[in-house]
């Protein structure tokens, strides 16, 4: 009964941390996931979690155990959001493409999120989250979390940070390259649309019996089309470089809340 007493405290705190990610990540927080899988997984992790970190640690259940709820709350939700803001970038990037082509009034709704988006964007998406999980990106992101209580643990100092604006500062430089990376990726194309316009408005002035609407709206599409058929190979290249750049994203992100462990 003492170790229960002891031990279920800090089960209780890391089961908080896990189960808000899986509340935020994508993957594990798509409508096509059941919830109780969620709560399943989570209880194992959390499980593992505490046979090899949580027997170390003591916590006293006091006023202060419900601050300590929350903070692994925000933890969890800080980490899945960093996460989601990655693969936010290809909806959009699809959503620059889509608005050059033409495709941005055919919006639709995303099977996984449950909410309406780009049409590329969504197609992007969904073969964003096969190449992740074709090469185990779920298994380095589980690894990555449980990896989190050796960089935060759960006497961490995230509301001291977040007092001091280094998280607030950490997730706006975060929010601005996944905007740049979306601008550059979408680029190719969206001046392809810009040229494609130019050209349009050249024709208009030499041959104005021509109709620009009838013949700019089709010859955009396969404009578009054409060049996102080229693009497509290089798109695994460029989500592994995005997958790249995302852990190493949450490392610092780990830095910014308690620094690097002892020894590293």
């Amino acid at each position: 009964m003492d170790a229960i007493e002891q031990g279920l405290p800090i089960f209780l705190l890391i089961f908080c941390r896990i189960t808000s990610f899986f509340v935020v990540a994508p993957v594990f927080s798509s409508r096509g996931v059941p919830n109780t899988f969620k709560i399943g997984l989570g209880f194992f992790l959390t499980f593992i979690i505490f046979l090899s970190y949580g027997f170390q640690q003591t916590i006293v259940i006091d006023a202060s155990y419900l601050l300590m709820i929350i903070r692994e709350i925000l933890i969890g939700v800080l980490i899945g959001f960093v996460v989601y803001l990655f693969f936010a970038i290809v909806q959009t990037a699809g959503a620059f493409m889509d608005m050059q082509i033409g495709f941005a009034m055919a919006n639709v709704v995303d099977p996984l999120s449950g909410v309406s988006a780009p049409l590329l964007g969504n197609f992007k998406y969904m073969l964003m989250i096969v190449v992740f999980l074709m090469m185990n990106g779920h298994h380095f992101l589980l690894t990555g979390l449980m990896d989190s209580y050796q960089w935060m643990p759960l006497d961490n100092a995230l509301f001291s940070r977040m007092l001091e604006g280094g998280i607030t500062d950490m997730l706006v430089r975060i929010f601005s390259n996944t905007f740049l990376l979306a601008v550059q990726i979408a680029s190719p194309l969206v001046v392809a649309m810009f040229l494609t316009d130019l050209g349009l408005g050249f024709l208009t002035k030499t041959a104005p019996q021509f109709n620009v609407f009838v013949i700019g709206i089709p010859l955009k599409i396969i404009v578009g089309l054409f060049l996102l058929i080229l693009l497509l190979p290089g798109m695994s290249v460029i989500f592994e470089k995005l997958f790249s750049i995302m852990f190493d994203s949450l490392e610092q992100l780990f830095g910014v809340v308690q620094g690097p462990p002892e020894g590293q």
